[in-house]
């Protein structure tokens, strides 16, 4: 048989080494494949009609929050301690703003998915428009806000430098070269909150959340449109002349 080491250590190749990349497949081919099947299905299927108050609030909280989650994440796996030592950021100011700004951000996601939660299941038509696949979303997501936020919190206590640990393993992923060490040799907090972010990445081109692929970011370099007036056509009109179209460009 083999020593209980080596279990251990296939274990954690098989968690830092593989699954990483299996969840990053899954993740594009499932988009690909939903989007060659599944074009116009990338929406949220919107349930505004049904209740609008708690959705005004829970909604722009969430999702304003999240993006404020996701900006502090690649701060801090993708940017390395060397930079900010340059910029001449020690690391004490580093982790007190990150603990800062992440916390509260983590707290308002937090806050804004629950409410989205108490609304979905208070309003019945809400509820009743609840998909299967929305069944298994929801917690997932949630566990991965809640272990992100324990992580955060958790370092105010915890001497371990996730950028020395997490943050190494996260990048070694980019050069095809998993760093497994630096990862399993993180706070078990940390590995559970990177094992639900891996099986949510991997759910979500058959869920709901594919939807954030399709944001209208094209709106933002659209050329602008100027409508004219027609009142002119319109005098025209009832003076008995045939209305002109207005140019537009």
């Amino acid at each position: 048989m083999n020593p209980p080491h080596l279990h251990a250590q296939h274990l954690n190749i098989a968690l830092w080494g593989v699954l990483p990349y299996l969840a990053l497949v899954v993740l594009v081919a499932g988009t690909a494949w939903r989007y060659r099947y599944d074009r116009f299905g990338f929406t949220t299927r919107s349930s505004q009609l049904h209740e609008s108050r708690m959705l005004r609030v829970g909604g722009p909280l969430f999702h304003y929050a999240l993006f404020l989650v996701i900006g502090g994440h690649v701060m801090g796996l993708l940017v390395p301690e060397a930079l900010t030592r340059r910029l001449r950021v020690s690391e004490e100011q580093y982790h007190v703003v990150a603990l800062a700004m992440g916390g509260t951000a983590g707290v308002a996601a937090v806050a804004g998915l629950g409410l989205l939660l108490y609304r979905r299941l208070r309003v019945r038509a809400v509820r009743q428009a609840t998909s299967r696949g929305d069944r298994l979303t929801y917690p997932l997501l949630t566990l991965v806000l809640l272990a992100g936020l324990t992580a955060t919190v958790s370092s105010a206590a915890n001497p371990y430098d996730y950028r020395l640990g997490v943050s190494v393993w996260f990048r070694s992923l980019f050069t095809l070269d998993p760093d497994v060490t630096a990862m399993a040799h993180a706070p078990l907090v940390y590995k559970i909150h990177a094992l639900l972010a891996m099986a949510l990445f991997a759910l979500w081109p058959f869920s709901r959340l594919v939807h954030a692929f399709a944001a209208p970011l094209g709106y933002l370099a659209r050329p602008y449109v100027v409508y004219r007036s027609r009142g002119g056509a319109v005098r025209g009109t009832l003076a008995g002349r045939r209305p002109g179209r207005a140019p537009v460009r």
